[in-house]
């Protein structure tokens, strides 16, 4: 496919929104949070299952203090905070706003209680109605970018609620459930990985337009791509046994310096959330323990896994550019947290050519360090935080999960965590050169 052909298939860019319709995208987004965390018990959502992971109640308490601390008390006079004492417990990393509570201490947060959380939700979500309604919708303009800024950054913890509700289910020998199920429905066999070759050339990557974006995905600038080749599909369940069962744990030249280093540390054989029985190979996911499905993308592996395994398939991870200039002209969409299967899905075998699983399923680990564009500008006081003070030792994804809220990414969204971690829904897609 040719560069030039894709980039004509973009549509084009959304405009800015009504405030009406921002304000019923705010109450809804506030509503599925506490929809998320109605399956779980006060029990389940005080505890902290490790450092990375925060407790339920703590993603209800922060975003609501986001709204609180960046809409409210900037722009609306008449708003009485429910506690001052809260933003100590829910700032996160904000450095401008003070003091706060240790992250990796987050789990010792037994008060306030989770029925005080709520009450905070619930005060400041009738004073953001009650913004709205005073201002009779003429909300100002900044006032609306941070509320749309505030309904993203809800939705990102959305996905954090469940993958941390995950990993602390994954710990407790009950192996319980956040959805029950008799059982799941067996996916059909993974179509045959294919090939789409890409022509070379410089090419426009990066967010442009008027539709919302994070800072990290701006400025819109230019990139020089070699021809290069993508997979029509994820990586397989499957397909990682097959590296498992060559000994693809225990090869060192197919490993980074640092990769073998925390896989020998921490003992990886497998993917995060597998266990080894009598029966074979079991996975722990938000349906509980259930058999790993070979067809399905192969899910909760690291940056260094995922990079191992493409040396030992020999090829390799694409680039955020080359899997950002593939996606042009595809569909936002696919298996994400509005089609409710809570689970990384096989590709569909239905005869159809072209990329399949680009958005949703897994986020697909790329081989481009987190940095800044050319000419990025974090933005000034607290809110400048956000993204561009972590841009150091991190590796981007792209194109979403099974517990991505549905239109929440795009083709410029840039994900980034490091590249040991593997607590969250990840997985991989080969790339190749031409």
């Amino acid at each position: 496919m040719s560069l030039e052909s894709a980039e004509a298939a973009e549509t084009d860019p959304p405009q800015h929104q009504p405030l009406a319709s921002l304000n019923s995208r705010l109450s809804n987004t506030r509503r599925l949070s506490s929809e998320i965390a109605e399956p779980l018990s006060d029990e389940d959502q005080v505890v902290q299952a490790m450092d990375d992971a925060s407790p339920t109640k703590w993603h209800l308490g922060h975003t609501t203090w986001f709204f609180e601390t960046f809409v409210l008390k900037q722009f609306d006079e008449a708003y009485a905070p429910y506690d001052e004492r809260f933003a100590f417990c829910f700032n996160s990393y904000y450095e401008a706003e003070g003091e706060r509570h240790p992250r990796p201490k987050r789990g010792l947060l037994t008060r306030p209680s989770n029925r005080e959380v709520r009450g905070y939700r619930a005060h400041v979500d009738a004073a953001l109605q009650d913004f709205f309604a005073r201002k009779d919708n003429d909300v100002p303009a900044k006032a609306a970018e941070l509320i749309e800024l505030g309904i993203q950054h809800e939705q990102q913890h959305q996905e954090l609620m469940l993958t941390d509700a995950l990993s602390l289910f994954s710990m407790e020998p009950l192996k319980p459930a956040y959805r029950e199920v008799d059982s799941l429905p067996q996916d059909g066999p993974a179509p045959v990985l294919e090939w789409i070759d890409f022509d070379g050339g410089i090419v426009g990557v990066g967010h442009s337009g008027d539709g919302f974006a994070y800072d990290n995905e701006r400025p819109h600038h230019d990139a020089l791509l070699r021809p290069f080749r993508l997979a029509t599909r994820c990586v397989t369940n499957g397909e990682w046994l097959e590296f498992m069962t060559d000994g693809g744990y225990e090869t060192p030249a197919l490993w980074l310096s640092d990769g073998l280093a925390v896989a020998r540390e921490d003992g990886w054989r497998a993917p995060l959330y597998w266990e080894e029985s009598a029966e074979g190979w079991q996975q722990m996911g938000l349906h509980g323990l259930q058999p790993v499905e070979p067809a399905a993308p192969v899910v909760h592996v690291s940056f260094f896994e995922a990079d191992a395994f493409a040396r030992w398939a020999g090829k390799r991870l694409p680039s955020e550019f080359e899997w950002e200039t593939a996606v042009r002209g595809h569909p936002e969409a696919g298996n994400m947290l509005g089609h409710g299967a809570l689970r990384p899905l096989a590709a569909q075998a239905n005869g159809a050519s072209g990329l399949k699983q680009m958005y949703g399923d897994v986020w697909e680990w790329t081989q481009s360090p987190y940095s800044p564009y050319p000419g990025f500008k974090a933005a000034a006081g607290a809110l400048g935080e956000y993204n561009g003070k972590f841009m150091c030792n991190q590796f981007v994804l792209k194109g979403g999960s099974c517990v991505t809220p549905d239109g929440h990414v795009r083709r410029s969204y840039r994900n980034f965590f490091y590249p040991q971690q593997r607590w969250q829904f990840t997985g991989l897609r080969l790339a190749d050169d031409q």
